[in-house]
């Protein structure tokens, strides 16, 4: 663990960075129950204290941290946990360094039970074409969050194993089951519906309790092939300029819509502990 004499002698930003590297480490240890990190973080954050070149909201953070009379918190492994992410997430802003959504981990306490999910057995959603590791692991993710019970992924679809997609996904890649396949698995799997532009509105769609929603690629949608299996699309109804999404983000509020529309009618999820 560097100093923090060290770290104080090196030019503010540097400093920030390095600082930053080893409030991570802090927080790993935090969360997996070792509070050795305390000391540290308390003369880290006097020494921060003092220096004019934060502002003032980040100041007051570290003075907070610094007290003494305060320090019995930074020995209960999650309120430490979140003094070392809280301080760690001030200095990044401070040294120009910007998170993305799959820095962040998971929230305090939560484990990924694969037992305690609730899925609706006839929810699926083919994924044809995304180029994008990022969007697979967004589709993952929103398939655990909406009780999708099997996510199939086309040839050139890239698998939930790829590094970019499992760290989008946060652990879901790891509980949502998935399959390769081709349109030809899709049948006997109830109706195939595409998301798609020119399709019925969302709001008055009736989703099929047993089912498959194709989601098409970013560039191009979804494939003329696809669409001839469809019996129906289904489209967001757009209010902007740009009159398009996402593709994770289209998923999750088609996703919604279907979770909502089969709860309406009775329709209710399975498993779960």
């Amino acid at each position: 663990m560097i100093s923090v004499n060290k770290l104080m002698s090196l030019t503010p930003r540097h400093g920030a960075r390095k600082a930053c590297n080893t409030l991570e480490l802090a927080e790993r240890a935090y969360r997996a129950g070792d509070c050795r990190a305390a000391p540290w973080i308390m003369e880290l954050a006097a020494a921060y204290a003092a220096c004019d070149f934060l502002d003032p909201a980040m100041r007051a953070l570290c003075a907070e941290l610094a007290d003494p009379s305060g320090a019995a918190g930074l020995q209960d492994p999650e309120r430490g946990a979140r003094a070392a992410n809280r301080l760690r997430r001030g200095l990044e802003a401070f040294a120009g360094v910007s998170p993305a959504d799959w820095d962040f981990g998971q929230p305090l306490g939560l484990a990924l039970d694969p037992g305690v999910r609730r899925v609706f057995p006839g929810m699926r959603a083919y994924l044809e074409d995304l180029r994008s590791p990022f969007n697979v692991g967004s589709a993952f993710r929103t398939a655990d969050a909406f009780g999708v019970s099997e996510l199939l992924l086309s040839g050139f679809t890239p698998e939930p194993s790829h590094p970019r997609a499992s760290r989008t996904a946060l652990g879901a890649a790891g509980i949502v089951s998935w399959r390769r396949a081709t349109l030809d698995d899709l049948a006997g799997l109830g109706e195939v519906f595409a998301l798609e532009l020119r399709g019925e509105p969302l709001d008055g769609f009736e989703f099929p309790e047993t089912g498959v929603a194709v989601v098409g690629s970013e560039e191009l949608g979804v494939s003329p092939e696809a669409l001839a299996l469809c019996a129906r699309r289904v489209s967001i109804p757009m209010l902007g300029a740009k009159g398009s999404l996402n593709v994770g983000v289209a998923f999750g509020v088609m996703l919604n819509a279907w979770r909502a529309d089969l709860a309406r009618r009775g329709v209710r999820p399975v498993g779960g502990s």
